[in-house]
């Protein structure tokens, strides 16, 4: 299996690719800002061919460079229905005044791509010769999911902005709740096999172990669940 990714963009949003291994197709996770260039020069060096690009939630640090993306291969996009509306109105969604200059841009690459698909809790993607496990995960967004993927080694989690190492994601701008995101954590995450790989939207990988043991917020749900 064949995991990699990079930051992109202000935010240091991690994009990732994943395929069977190098040479084969691959999906790509959250291509965010900024994210065209050096996606293609990652595809490049593995010589992979995306075939679907999925999306963590609407955030546009998470899903700006969907469109070219998406638009260069004609391939398709998943994304939550509760977070579709953020393709092509994304300044409401992190409490922005519509108008206003975004890092220095005053347009932003808004719009759906042309096959634009709906995730659902539970469901299982066929990528790719990979199979992705989809499960809503709230609170960040209305429309937050991860992904989970089985490998020979042990479980991957690419966690979006639900959860990071040491931490969870923001809660204050529309659509968050901490209450949901605390309830995301302790349905998703906590009956997880400790030894599960935590690929997070932002800030370095870690497992579900580590976390268990030390992160605060997941400290928190344990103690109401136990």
């Amino acid at each position: 299996m064949l995991v990699s990714g990079f930051p992109a963009g202000p935010p240091g949003t991690n994009c990732f690719v994943v395929a069977p291994g190098p040479g084969e197709r691959c999906v790509v996770i959250d291509p965010g800002i900024g994210a065209a260039d050096p996606l293609d020069r990652l595809l490049d060096t593995h010589r992979l061919t995306p075939a679907a690009v999925l999306l963590t939630h609407g955030h546009l640090d998470h899903t700006f460079s969907v469109l070219p993306v998406c638009g260069a291969r004609d391939i398709p996009a998943f994304i939550h229905a509760e977070d579709r509306a953020q393709l092509t109105d994304p300044l409401r969604w992190i409490g922005v005044p519509p108008g206003t200059p975004l890092m220095g841009m005053t347009s932003l690459p808004v719009g759906e791509p042309a096959d634009l698909r709906t995730l659902g809790d539970g469901d299982t993607l066929e990528l790719a010769g990979i199979s992705l496990g989809v499960r809503h995960a709230p609170g960040h967004t209305l429309g937050s999911v991860v992904f989970t993927l089985a490998t020979p080694d042990a479980p991957l989690l690419f966690s979006g902005d639900l959860l990071f190492a040491g931490s969870i994601g923001r809660v204050d701008l529309p659509g968050g709740s901490y209450p949901a995101i605390l309830d995301s954590l302790a349905r998703v995450v906590l009956p997880m096999d400790d030894a599960t790989v935590v690929h997070p939207g932002h800030g370095p990988a870690t497992t579900v172990g580590r976390e268990r043991g030390t992160n605060p917020y997941l400290q928190i749900v344990k103690e109401h669940t136990s």
